[in-house]
C-alpha cells in the first residue's frame, strides 16, 4: 500500500526557515517523480519542486528558486524540502506527490503559515 506522510510544518517568522519531510512507503521514492506542491487559501495549488527518479534533476517554482531545495535520502524513503528565507507567500498547505508507473499518490499535506 503506497503511502506518503509529510511532517515538518509549522508556525515561523518572516526570514525563518523550515525542512519538511515527506516518508513515503509501498515504493521506492528513487524510482518515483517526487513533487511538493502548495495550496494557499483561495488560491489553486501550485507547483514548487520536483525531483526526477532518473538522475534527480530537480526544478522550481521561480518564486522559490534560492530559497528551497528538493532532496531525497533513498536510504530513509524520504524527500525533503528545505526551505529558506521563508516570506508571508510561502503560507500555504504543502503536499508531497509521487507519480510513479502511471499512478499518482498524495499526501494529506503540512500547514506552513509564515507570520509575525
Amino acid at each position: 500500500q503506497v503511502q506518503l506522510v509529510e511532517s515538518g510544518g509549522g508556525l515561523v517568522q518572516p526570514g525563518g526557515s523550515l525542512r519538511l519531510s515527506c516518508a513515503a512507503s509501498g515504493f521506492t521514492v528513487s524510482s518515483a517523480i517526487m513533487t511538493w506542491y502548495r495550496q494557499a487559501p483561495g488560491k489553486e495549488r501550485e507547483l514548487v519542486a520536483r525531483i526526477t527518479s532518473i538522475g534527480g534533476t530537480t526544478n522550481y517554482a521561480d518564486s522559490v528558486k534560492g530559497r528551497f531545495t528538493i532532496s531525497r535520502d533513498n536510504a530513509k524513503n524520504t524527500v525533503y524540502l528545505q526551505m529558506y528565507s521563508l516570506n508571508f507567500e510561502d503560507t500555504a498547505v504543502y503536499y508531497c506527490n509521487a507519480v510513479r508507473s502511471w499512478s499518482t499518490f498524495w499526501g494529506q499535506g503540512t500547514q506552513v503559515t509564515v507570520s509575525s
